[in-house]
């Protein structure tokens, strides 16, 4: 289907291109940018006046719950939350039930995300066999199935041995590894370590608990050689270290989720479950390096890390409550307002959740890898069309996604999502 993008301001951060200009999209790639052929006949013309027409968000943290937790998420729902908040692509851990160890298990996820004409899915495999941390999994044959990655999800890698093996083994075949930086022992609580926990009586996770990880890997990526992609730093002192191992030009990367961005302890309130995340909401020092980093390069991308939670298991006392929040539908729209904030230009936090985020996957995004997070000529057409100066209150019931919970309800937050194009395809409008 031929679609035309008329009169909006056409922003592609990866090339630099900003400029009013017309999309023009046929057989799901970009035909034209700027001003279409004159024999161009369009399906549908969308008018875009006022707009930003932008690269489709690519998300690098987003659970589906599906297979396993289908009470807390089904996959038709968060892939409608997912192209609601302008997210074409996102990539989905291994920790559904059973695990994504297995291929027919990440082909039968794939075929089954396809038929919803939704968002593009990008599983990562796990990297042992039921997250148990002892036998690597078949890296190949999950690659093959269509894996882009590889990693443990919220299970710390406590052995040494294995994660060296798998670094080794992922450096041979060009892996992924992507880990979230967690000692086992001392990440066992429900809140940052600080005075706040301690006055409230919940047991804290401490800085170390980061930094113990990341000196770890970072001494096994000097030996191996491995790329690896550390998942939702939370500290300035990880910050720091993640600093200095680019300066030193170990292969990582690193993303920061919007909770982290914009919450800290001090959000937990009266013991609102809501704010019960992994990892947990530091500082206001630690929030300030984060923001810092983001703008900086230290930090490559902006993630939801959209983990739905069914009502069962939030509404418990704090420390009882299953961690986790809805965001695929805010991530946009918490860049934003990090720019408004910071008083950053609004391209370089388009830029944070489309082409930096997909320089993270690099060649593993397959087919779509060339134009991911890009809107160019002769790419594929995944475009996020979003009104800046629009502004909406998140309100919990509006939510698509199956699950309801977020720190930021009533929050009100600027850029709206007029509409979103998967692979030329219209998958999402609002109604005029």
């Amino acid at each position: 289907m031929k679609y035309l993008i008329q009169n909006g301001r056409v922003i592609d951060p990866a090339s630099g291109f900003d400029a009013v200009a017309d999309v023009a999209i046929a057989a799901g790639r970009v035909v034209a940018l700027g001003a279409a052929p004159a024999d161009f006949a369009p399906a549908q013309t969308i008018d875009a006046t006022g707009c930003l027409v932008i690269p489709g968000l690519v998300d690098l943290a987003a659970r589906l719950r599906e297979p396993g937790h289908e009470h807390e998420g089904m996959l038709a729902s968060e892939l409608a939350a997912a192209v609601a908040g302008g997210v074409t692509s996102l990539v989905c851990p291994p920790d559904t039930d059973p695990v994504l160890d297995e291929p027919g298990l990440v082909e039968m996820l794939r075929f089954r995300a396809e038929n919803l004409h939704q968002a593009r899915v990008l599983p990562l495999g796990a990297l042992t066999r039921g997250l148990q941390g002892e036998v690597l999994t078949e890296m190949l044959q999950l690659t093959e199935a269509g894996c882009v990655g590889f990693g443990q999800a919220e299970v710390p890698l406590a052995n040494t041995q294995v994660m060296q093996r798998a670094f080794q083994y992922a450096r041979s075949f060009g892996y992924t590894v992507w880990l979230r930086p967690q000692e086992l022992y001392l990440g066992k609580g429900v809140a940052a370590s600080g005075p706040l926990a301690t006055r409230m009586g919940l047991s804290g996770v401490p800085v170390i608990a980061e930094t113990i990880a990341l000196h770890t890997i970072f001494e096994l990526v000097r030996s191996t050689g491995a790329r690896v992609h550390l998942c939702r730093i939370s500290s300035a002192a990880g910050v720091e270290l993640v600093r200095q191992a680019k300066a030193q030009g170990l292969p990582i990367t690193c993303d920061v989720s919007i909770n982290s961005l914009h919450l800290t302890d001090l959000d937990i309130g009266y013991f609102d479950s809501r704010t019960r995340l992994t990892p947990p909401l530091r500082q206001q020092a630690d929030r300030a390096a984060l923001r810092a980093a983001l703008a900086d390069g230290t930090v490559d991308a902006l993630v939801s890390d959209h983990t739905p939670v069914g009502a069962d298991e939030k509404d418990l006392p704090f420390a009882e409550s299953e961690p986790g929040a809805t965001g695929l539908e805010l991530l946009l729209s918490l860049a934003l307002k990090w720019a408004q904030d910071d008083k950053a230009p609004v391209d370089r936090a388009i830029a944070c959740v489309t082409h930096r985020s997909a320089a993270v996957l690099g060649s593993s995004a397959g087919s779509a890898a060339d134009s991911l997070g890009r809107l160019q000529l002769g790419g594929v057409a995944d475009i996020c069309i979003v009104d800046p100066h629009a502004t909406w209150q998140v309100q919990s019931a509006a939510l698509r996604s199956q699950s309801k919970h977020t720190p930021f309800a009533g929050y009100e937050l600027p850029g709206r999502v007029r509409a979103t194009l998967v692979g030329g395809r219209l998958a999402f409008q609002i109604a005029d």
